[in-house]
């Protein structure tokens, strides 16, 4: 597992993603990562996110990397406001599926933007394949991470019927 993060990592985000969208390979990378989350094996930060598309109506699944912030869990788009499963997630009004070696209902609830730097900063510290879409390193103090917060979504992650 710290060899498949290490080679992640290091390998140039273009490869992956363009101009916010993922290239054939980040596609390809991004079903065998959904796969291998939805039966379980990776950590339990790694999650498959089942939402329902906006235009075809189906359910689309993606890998995301859960972060967690003051006890709570939180998804993070690392390629920003233009994202599909984010901009899914707002037409779905935050319903949608995390699987990881069973399925569960959940709520998404967008987090204001000047309550982000923190989630953010804790995000890129647990995401490593992450940190080339962002401009501020991990480590960073947090008005680095306020001055950019407006720009990458957070979703706070509830567990359905809960009325968090």
């Amino acid at each position: 597992m710290a060899l498949v993060v290490a080679v992640w990592v290091r390998l140039p985000s273009r490869l992956f993603y363009r101009d916010g969208r993922p290239t054939r390979i980040g596609r390809l990378v991004n079903h065998a990562g959904a796969v291998y989350s939805a039966v379980g094996l990776p950590p339990a930060w790694w999650v498959t996110l089942e939402i329902r598309g906006r235009r075809s109506g189906r359910t689309v699944s993606t890998t995301l990397v859960v972060g967690s912030h003051g006890g709570e869990r939180y998804l993070v788009s690392m390629l920003g406001e233009e994202s599909a499963w984010v901009l899914n997630a707002r037409a779905a009004d935050g319903r949608a599926t995390i699987h990881h070696g069973r399925r569960r209902p959940i709520v998404l609830r967008e987090v204001p933007a000047e309550q982000r730097a923190p989630i953010l900063r804790a995000y890129l510290q647990r995401a490593p394949g992450a940190r080339p879409h962002f401009p501020v390193l991990p480590t960073a103090p947090l008005p680095e991470f306020e001055r950019i917060a407006a720009r990458y979504p957070v979703f706070r992650i509830t567990e359905a019927g809960t009325g968090a």
